[in-house]
């Protein structure tokens, strides 16, 4: 595995040359692949560098051992050192999502149990903009469904993150979150204080970075002008503001409303348009790859139940990596870093058991 890593030291050189040209910082967009690559490369040129000094200190550790016993003590130390050196670059070899860097947007849809999924949806929406405030990250509203108890049935943002580093992208931590979310208390409504379970849906997409990158035919859209309805202010069902973008060729269909401007509802409509087909494009090549790796952590069946939230006990349980946590209040207060820990962890093992097979 690490005869690679020579290859991606040269890589990393060739990336630092290139970003010293103006002309790279003159295309915004190629300037941010760039920046990227060159943020990836760096994590593994450090940690080569950090393995073969720990390599180093052991080999000169055991020589001086045949002379002075006093070295010998230091062995098993610079061992231990040594071997996490090396588990840190090999996990770093892992063949990156190449959409890690990407930001995302996020859809939060009410599912079973009505009203009470409608609500749930809300605190969902709260915990992530809570974990998004705690990563620096920030959080734009696209669009709401309000319920009438004041939840929400639809509600989609977009979270854009500030680092080039791909490891610390808002896709590599949120990827995981699609899926069916459980949650299981007493509902406001409830009279009889009775537990019921309902289930709330997330979807989650990597955001095109730039419109050029993923290039849609105006000729295959349809795009529908229409009264907004619900909150919005003055021109709610006074003016034609509300959009409803179709991409014909996938059926896809997108409708937006939470802006006063038509223009803005339509460009809103558009991210969210780019982000499902790019989505749609990856499912595709996915599928096709008979060598594709069948993640259990991030599948592509979005209808599985990955989480349940139990409000009685405080316990949270991700069902795909057997992590459990009786702080449910604390994680839906945003602290979701040891939940999604797991997921990336889980995620690793995965790949590198693939690459084992593989070898």
């Amino acid at each position: 595995m690490f005869e690679s890593v020579q290859a991606l030291i040269d890589e990393h050189r060739e990336v630092e040359r290139e970003l010293a040209d103006p002309e790279v910082h003159a295309d915004a967009a190629r300037a941010k692949r760039v920046n990227r690559r060159y943020a990836e490369l760096s994590r593994i040129v450090k940690a080569h560098e950090d393995w073969v000094a720990a390599g180093e200190d052991l080999a000169a550790a055991r020589d001086l051992a045949k002379e002075d016993d006093a070295f010998a003590a230091e062995i098993p130390a610079l061992e231990e050192q040594l071997a996490l050196a090396q588990e840190k670059l090999r996990r770093l070899l892992i063949p990156r999502d190449p959409d890690d860097a990407r930001d995302v947007i996020m859809e939060i849809k009410a599912g079973e149990g009505g009203a009470e999924s409608a609500l749930f949806a809300a605190d969902l929406l709260r915990m992530y903009s809570q974990y998004a405030a705690h990563q620096g990250w920030k959080v734009e509203l696209l669009e709401r469904n309000e319920s009438d108890l004041g939840g929400y049935k639809d509600v989609q943002v977009a979270i854009k993150g500030s680092s080039s580093d791909p490891s610390q992208g808002v896709w590599a931590h949120l990827k995981y979150e699609g899926g069916v979310h459980r949650v299981q208390r007493v509902p406001a409504t409830e009279s009889q204080g009775r537990i019921h379970t309902s289930t709330t849906g997330v979807l989650v997409f990597p955001e095109v970075d730039e419109p050029e990158e993923l290039h849609i035919d105006p000729n295959d859209l349809k795009i529908d002008v229409y009264r907004s309805s619900g909150p919005g202010g003055q021109s709610v069902n006074t003016t034609d503001s509300a959009v409803r973008i179709t991409h014909v060729p996938s059926g896809i269909v997108v409708s937006m409303q939470n802006e006063k401007s038509q223009l803005q509802n339509r460009e809103a409509g558009m991210r969210v348009l780019r982000a499902r087909l790019l989505a749609k494009q990856q499912e595709e090549l996915a599928a096709a790859a008979s060598d594709a790796r069948k993640s259990q952590i991030r599948g592509m069946d979005r209808s599985e139940r990955i989480r349940t939230y139990n409000f009685p006990e405080n316990r949270i349980a991700d069902h795909r990596t057997g992590y459990k946590a009786y702080n449910l209040d604390a994680v839906l207060d945003g602290a979701l870093e040891p939940v999604i820990a797991s997921c990336i962890e889980t995620d690793e093992q995965e790949r590198l058991s693939a690459l084992g097979d593989q070898s």
